[in-house]
């Protein structure tokens, strides 16, 4: 398993049996392109290090990642965004390494954007990336002042200083925001453990007092169960969940019906 950092995941309590690849000390390097407004980084770069040499060369296009966390590879795979951009916007290609070890570019109008995702050509499916290039506008001090003003936003209505693996679930198709709906379904605040559903905004669940994986998993199943039962919406995981639950690392025998919710499949 390939990560960046890890910012959207959530591994079970049984860990993940596997070897997991970080790209963040080797793949983390920022520069210039060759045509005017574009800039080259790693897939282990972070987003907040790009966002910041963005407006350091007064560049404009990046101001919607302002203190989303994460890597630049992460990003792309999820095509990570606000309500005021997408990685979608300001991508013009990506860097791939193939199953073969081969080292490919692909365009933009190669791969297949959604909300929070990003899909290769199905004949590069399983390549890993490494590195994307980003084509900006050039604004001689726009930038700083939108950067500035998103990130104040996104401390007033997020709790940044919590742990958490960001937003869990992906808002609807149609109708309210995910954050609106489980607000309206009476949930912030609710408890399991030291899990708890963020007062500050709905749709984090935080690790408010050493949760365990189990516990974060129980309270996401309970808010998709209430919100389905209130508004009729089935809410989907934004965050990647992987490994295994700590029963079946001790060889117990579980049945998918007996885990919590839409988590008892490993991702």
């Amino acid at each position: 398993m390939v990560v960046g950092g890890g910012t959207n995941l959530l591994v079970r309590d049984g860990g993940f049996p596997g070897v997991a690849i970080s790209l963040a000390r080797s793949f983390s390097r920022i520069e210039a392109g060759p045509i005017t407004g574009q800039i080259r980084a790693g897939a282990g770069a972070s987003l907040s290090a790009l966002c910041r040499y963005a407006e350091k060369e007064r560049l404009y296009g990046m101001a919607f990642a302002a203190g989303i966390p994460g890597t630049v590879g992460g990003a792309i795979r999820m095509n990570a965004g606000t309500a005021w951009g997408a990685m979608a916007c300001c991508l013009s290609s990506v860097q791939i390494l193939q199953k073969d070890g081969e080292v490919i570019r692909l365009e933009k109008h190669q791969l297949t954007f959604t909300y929070r995702k990003m899909a290769l050509p199905p004949e590069h499916q399983g390549g890993v990336i490494i590195g994307g290039e980003f084509l900006l506008d050039q604004h001689p001090d726009g930038q700083m002042a939108t950067t500035k003003e998103l990130l104040a936003q996104r401390r007033r209505s997020q709790p940044l200083g919590l742990s958490s693996a960001g937003c869990f679930f992906r808002n609807p198709p149609s109708g309210p925001a995910a954050g609106f709906l489980i607000d309206r379904a009476g949930l912030k605040g609710k408890r399991i453990g030291g899990a708890e559903v963020s007062t500050k905004h709905a749709n984090f669940i935080i690790n408010r007092d050493n949760a365990t994986a189990e516990e974060m998993l129980g309270l996401a199943s309970l808010v998709q169960k209430m919100v389905h039962r209130q508004f009729g919406v089935t809410l989907e995981p934004e965050v990647e969940i992987v490994g295994i639950s700590r029963c079946c690392e001790r060889g117990e025998n579980l049945s998918e019906e007996s885990l919590p919710g839409a988590f008892g499949k490993i991702a």
